[in-house]
């Protein structure tokens, strides 16, 4: 039986080419939202989700980390994609005809100077792959979508214009969770590991200073934390944050006794292996 990976959007979306990407044997799965992406891992229609969590450019993906400590699924893995832009319309468009293009707000804000160049109007849209639909259903000539390459073969659109993106260092990093978490053994010193939890600190004075405190003096280096207000509270914070290291590991299994003295919360939400890219730069197939 094929297994499913689900990815918020609709077909020929940059996370659908995530999934192709990383998972090239799963059947990917379109969800509306990414609420609907965790409820089909959970209920069993999937089994992993695609999820975006931050872009080199954009920063951190809106709606994810709220959701992703009560998600009740894992990280296993994650995946680099490099974003690449294309202006596509029409069967026989030219590109002198568009007046105005379609994308989501992020695509549009990511292709700035090829817009101003050409004299074409940005058009706010749900997605870029809704947006290349759409323009295969409008009868209207002097209207494009920007959307990745595979967008234009999923409806059938000429690419009038490529990479048109302004940076070509625009990488979005995704996450592969599973309900299931993927227990990864250190092997040996040369395997680099990711560590991905979330905590909430206790409500006394210099809490996550403390607990901060803890990593240095260990040598963890950590490389993402992120804040947000849970419980509908100004004074509830909860912390999502990654360190380079297994938990196995001495250095990051004091570092994170020590958390625990300062936490009323700590959970691990995934263990997996650092993608080639973080130290090349280079995306690999």
């Amino acid at each position: 039986m094929t297994k499913r990976i689900a990815y918020q959007g609709e077909p020929g979306a940059n996370s659908h080419i995530a999934c192709a990407q990383a998972r090239p044997d799963f059947e990917p799965l379109p969800c509306k939202t990414f609420e609907d992406v965790f409820s089909a891992v959970i209920q069993g229609d999937a089994d992993e989700a695609m999820i975006p969590v931050e872009n080199s450019i954009a920063g951190r993906v809106a709606d994810i980390h709220h959701l992703l400590p009560d998600a009740g699924l894992h990280i296993n893995a994650e995946h680099f994609l490099p974003i690449r832009f294309f202006l596509m319309a029409r069967k026989g468009v030219k590109l002198e005809d568009i007046k105005s293009a379609r994308s989501h707000i992020m695509g549009l804000g990511q292709c700035r100077n090829f817009l101003r160049k050409y004299e074409i109007a940005p058009v706010t849209a749900a997605d870029t792959a809704g947006a290349a639909r759409e323009v295969s259903e409008s009868p209207d000539k002097n209207l494009a979508a920007i959307a990745p390459e595979l967008a234009a073969q999923v409806y059938g659109l000429d690419i009038l214009a490529s990479n048109i993106e302004d940076h070509a260092h625009n990488t979005t990093r995704f996450v592969l969770m599973a309900k299931e978490p993927k227990v990864l053994e250190r092997k040996s010193e040369d395997e680099s590991f990711i560590t991905a939890f979330v905590f909430k600190v206790r409500n006394v004075p210099a809490a996550l200073y403390k607990v901060m405190g803890g990593f240095a003096t260990n040598n963890v280096n950590m490389t993402k934390l992120e804040s947000y207000l849970s419980e509908g509270s100004f004074t509830a914070t909860l912390f999502y944050a990654e360190v380079e290291g297994h938990p196995d590991d001495r250095n990051v299994q004091l570092a994170l006794e020590e958390m625990s003295f300062f936490s009323t919360r700590l959970d691990i939400l995934g263990v997996f292996k650092a993608h080639a890219y973080r130290k090349s730069g280079v995306h690999e197939e």
